[in-house]
Parts: C-alpha cells; structure tokens; sequence
C-alpha cells in the first residue's frame, strides 16, 4: 500500500460528474447536516404526528427539573442506565421540542440490534468436507496455532451479551451467572437460556469443552468462565438501550463478576459519531474499567443483489476507538493460514462518520462448529447446517463467529500474561499484541488486503501467545518489559509465516518495535487512537492512497465509486442519505438491515 499526502478535491470532483446525480456538500458553507434522528424518522416514513420514535437521552444538567418536564409532556420514562442515560419514547412532532430543551446533551435513536445467520451460499467449501478435515481434537485451537499444553483461559471470564446461552453438555458448569436485559429489564438472574441459539454458539466458540464430540469441536479458550448477558429475544433481535444496560452493568460488576473479557456479536448501522453514540460510549467505559471488548464489525460488506464488495460498512459499537473488532476470514479448511481468504460479507472500513481505521483484525468465522441450542429458532429453520454426524453441533458463519474466536483467544492470551502473578494484559496492549503478531493475508490473486479490509491482518493464536509470555506487565511504565527473546514469525504445520509487526492507532501506522517498553498508550485510561505522539509515524493525513483507489478527507473513493458525506455508491447502486437503493427499490434502513441478514449479511 502506498501511502502518498496528495490532495483529492480535483479527482473526486472529475468522479463526482462522471457519477449519477449526486448532492454535494461542500467544505465551506455548507448547509447543517441534520440530525441521526430526523434522518430516522424520515427513514421509517414518519409522516403523521402520532408516530412513535424510541429515543435514548443523555442529560446534562438538572436531572429532577428534566423528568419534571418529561411528565408534563406526557412522557414516561422506560429505563435510567448507570451511566444516567434515559431511555423513553416520544411522539414524532415532539423531537424538536425534545432536543431544545434545556438540560439535554444529546438525543440518539434507540436502535434495533440483530443477528442472523449467513447463507450457505457463503460456503466456499462443503460441510462435509471440513468436518472431513478436521482432526480429532481441538481443530478450532488449531487452526489458531494452539497446542494442547498452551493456555485454555482460566481464571478468566467472558461475557457473552447475545441471545443468550443454552446450558448444552459442551457448557455444562461454564456459566457462573445469567442475567436477562430483554425487553428493558435491569438484568434479571434467571436460569440460562437461548431460544434463539446464537449467543449458544458463539459461546461454544469461546469456551465449549467439546464433551459431546469427544473434544473435536472444542472452543478456543475451554478453560474459561461465562457470564450470559441476554439482550436478544426469540427472534435474535433487541434494542440497542438493552445492549447498553447490559455492557453497563458488565461494567459495574465486573470484580463481583470476575469479567475480563465482554463478547458483543451484534449492532446496528452508526447513525452519529463515536463522540456521541452512547453504545459506544458504554463500550469505551468498559474498556477504562479494564475490560477488554471484542465485537463483530458485521457483514455487510457486500451488495446482496451484484456481490459487489464496497466500504465504510463497520457496524456500531464495532465503530468504538477502543473495541478490537473482528472481520472474517474463510479458512478453506486447512491449517496453514497463508491460504485464508477475507469473507466478502465481511465489513470494510473506515468507520462511517469518524473514518477511523477499521477492522483491527481478521479472524476465522467461516463455517465453524460449535454447540447448537435444542429447539432454538436457528436449529429448526437452518437444520442443513446441523453436523451430520453429531446433531448437537450447528455450523454457522460470519463475523459473529470470528469475534467469538477473538473472545476465547483473548481469554489464552490473559491467562498467560498473568503467569507468575503478573497483572493481566490491559484493553490496548492486548489489542497491540493481537495487531503486531497478525499475520498479512493475500486474496486470490496473491495481492496484498488492503488495512480497511483485514486491519493489522489474521489473528495469530501462536504469536500472542509469544507476546503475552514475553511481556512483564508488572514493569513501571516507560520502562523495558519483554522477559524472554520473541522471534517475529510463527509455524503452522511446518511452514513459517512471518508477524505484521506494526499496528494501527487511529490515523497513523507503528512500525518497529513498539511494544519493546511498557508505553503509556498501554495504560487503560487510554483510548486507542488517542492522545499519544508516537514520534515517526506514518501519518494518513487526509488522504490514503492504494492502488488507483483514493481513501479520506471527507470522501472515500473506491474503483470508480464515490463515497461522499452521507452517500455511498457501490456500482451503479446508491447507498443515499441512510436509504439503500438496490437497483430500483429502496428500503428504510431498518428493513436494509434485515434484508442484508437475510441474504448472507448477517452478524
């Protein structure tokens, strides 16, 4: 990738009349962009004054004076999370109202989350095929580069804050806890449950013992703890306030708990920036507190109607600064990494309104096996997937999976950093270990994936490991903190592949040795991308240029199609405002996103 400071104004505006009809914003004088929830009203087609939006609200200012105008107006206030936010619903001609008034930050839509499972048109190889080649114990270890005698995350927890988890014989003693959040609850401890089965196999791709396949479908990290955290209903689908009381209470309850990790497979489109979109900001507290978050960048990477691949597809809070989101990778069913393919489905970068690098890395999610939750609504709909020789196993894809297969690797990986009663690794030096020990994928082609695509590259089991072994996280900041030598490379059966060996922070690239001290951008009250001079740094600047493909300012642009404020153009399809136009028909946003479920777009 060439990396050149050229300014782009005078290619993109030559593209942009090349282009159909397109409305253009300027750099100055440019009109105000309205605000994420007018955009969503228009959106789901608020016409009338009697229509309903689901708003969260952040107060700023006198809470008792606000509740008291709330109620005159006739508002009933559904949920008050930790961190203050409010949670209400209010008729459409009220907005206006709602976001002058005195003592509101700001105003966000309470969004629907979902997940779904992929196609099997996703498949680039059968099931039986990879049910044929994998071996006989611990095949997703693996393919990580995982012994039997290397960690398998004890001592640590994950919460897995999805549909929930289904208490099968490969989970049998996992859950520690089980809290539900559906439907506005406030975390109730309930038995453990899934009626939706997929919080069960991601969570089986976590922790699974493997019990009912004789260890074969053994999760990454079996030795580790499960929190559940319910926030999906029967039919996979909740509200992002939901999601938000749930990373919250994660958060508060994380010593009670014994939570290290937080396992988020789900989202939905970014309506706001990061600064404001309060999933976000519930997921930056949590990474403060110490809680590394691992999350789905989603899978909309692809036109369901041409195949076409396009960007700017990260989902929030795979859109947090502080978040290690995970693409997916198609692992052809070997265990040498060099032939992985990135899943087209897989979202690509940048972050839609920050265009911040994204996704952090790339991990397995094609076709895994893991446990299937009885009677669950995957497992009935989608019994082609169920493992022909063993029913209580389901193979899905998507990057719902591969952040499943970070969670449990994140566990590995702390598990050996407190060895000798060190401290474990925190958020960021976690997230510059998994980045640095990367290992680079190439397409079919043999041509290098560009960042937006595969991030620092596949997550390298083998390779963190060395790291985490290597660090002593107990050394004083600034100071040297690699114990052992670290030679940059790993083997997978028998073949050596070189580490990335640099990382992404924010808008500039780390190359070297830069995980050599213990660096105050490792402390936990850092936000990756943030607030740090790392002396000679590759700088993006505001533009990015591969290939005849130029990337930033205020515009992306790919092959011949432009991305520009808030329009996306993949072919001769336009993304317009936040409506999808596939060829002729245009959907709201919401039915976008189910529709993108359905067709092999889902998380």
């Amino acid at each position: 990738m060439s990396l050149l400071k050229v300014r782009t104004w005078s290619a993109i505006a030559l593209l942009v009349m090349l282009q159909a009809p397109v409305t253009l914003v300027g750099k100055g004088g440019s009109p105000p962009r309205r605000s994420h929830v007018d955009q969503q009203i228009e959106q789901l087609g608020q016409g009338s004054g009697e229509t309903t939006v689901h708003v969260i609200v952040t107060p700023d200012g006198d809470l008792k004076k606000l509740f008291k105008e709330l109620k005159g107006r006739g508002i009933a206030v559904r949920k008050q999370n930790l961190s203050g936010t409010l949670t209400f619903d209010i008729a459409a001609h009220d907005l206006s109202w709602l976001q002058e008034l005195e003592g509101i930050a700001s105003v966000s839509v309470d969004a629907p989350v979902a997940s779904a499972p992929l196609s099997m048109a996703e498949a680039s190889f059968s099931l039986t095929d990879w049910t044929s080649k994998a071996s006989s114990v611990g095949a997703l270890r693996q393919l990580l580069g995982l012994s039997s005698t290397d960690p398998t995350g004890v001592g640590v927890g994950v919460a897995v804050v999805d549909s929930g988890i289904a208490p099968v014989l490969d989970l049998a003693g996992k859950i520690s806890a089980f809290y539900d959040f559906t439907d506005g609850a406030n975390g109730i401890a309930t038995t453990p449950n899934d009626r939706y089965g997929h919080g069960t196999h991601v969570a089986g791709l976590i922790a699974g013992s493997g019990l009912s396949s004789l260890g074969k479908y053994q999760g990454v990290a079996p030795g580790a703890r499960l929190i559940g955290l319910k926030v999906l209903g029967d039919n996979g689908s909740g509200r992002t306030s939901d999601v938000i009381s749930a990373v919250e209470f994660a958060t508060a309850n994380r010593v009670a708990l014994g939570i290290n990790v937080i396992n988020i497979s789900l989202g939905h489109p970014p309506y706001e920036g990061t600064a404001t979109d309060p999933l976000v900001r519930a997921v930056d507290a949590a990474s403060r507190a110490g809680i590394i978050v691992v999350v789905s960048a989603g899978n909309v990477g692809v036109n369901p109607q041409t195949n076409q691949i396009g960007y700017g597809g990260i989902l929030s809070p795979a859109n947090a600064h502080s978040a290690i989101a995970v693409g997916s990778a198609k692992t052809q069913g070997t265990i040498n990494p060099n032939d992985d393919l990135v899943a087209n489905y897989s979202s690509r970068g940048p972050s839609w309104f920050d265009g911040f690098a994204k996704p952090d890395v790339i991990a397995p999610g094609q076709l895994l096996i893991a446990p299937a939750a009885p009677g669950s609504l995957l497992v009935t709909t989608y019994t082609s997937l169920l493992v022909p020789s063993n029913k209580s196993y389901i193979a899905l894809s998507g990057t719902s999976m591969a952040a499943g297969v970070e969670s449990g690797l994140v566990a590995v990986a702390l598990q050996a950093s407190r060895e000798s009663g060190r401290p474990g690794l925190t958020p960021n030096a976690m997230k510059a270990a998994m980045e640095y020990t990367a290992i680079t994928l190439h397409d079919a082609n043999d041509v290098v994936y560009d960042r937006m695509t595969q991030g620092a590259g596949r997550v390298n089991g083998a390779g963190v490991l060395s790291m985490a072994r290597a660090l002593d996280t107990s050394a004083p900041t600034g100071s040297f903190w690699i114990t052992q030598s670290v030679m940059p490379f790993s083997v997978y059966a028998g073949i050596t592949i070189p580490w990335a060996q640099n990382i992404v922070w924010g808008e500039n690239i780390v190359w070297g040795e830069m995980l050599s001290r213990n660096l105050p951008a490792f402390a936990a009250n850092i936000v990756w991308g943030e607030n740090i001079v790392w002396g000679e740094n590759i700088v993006w600047g505001e533009n990015i240029v591969w290939g005849e493909n130029i990337v930033w300012g205020e515009n992306i642009v790919w092959g011949e199609n432009i991305v520009w404020g808030e329009n996306i153009v993949w072919g001769e399809n336009i993304v317009w405002g936040e409506n999808i136009v596939w060829g002729e028909s245009t959907l709201p946003v919401d039915d976008v996103f189910h529709a993108l479920t359905k067709k092999g777009g889902s998380r």
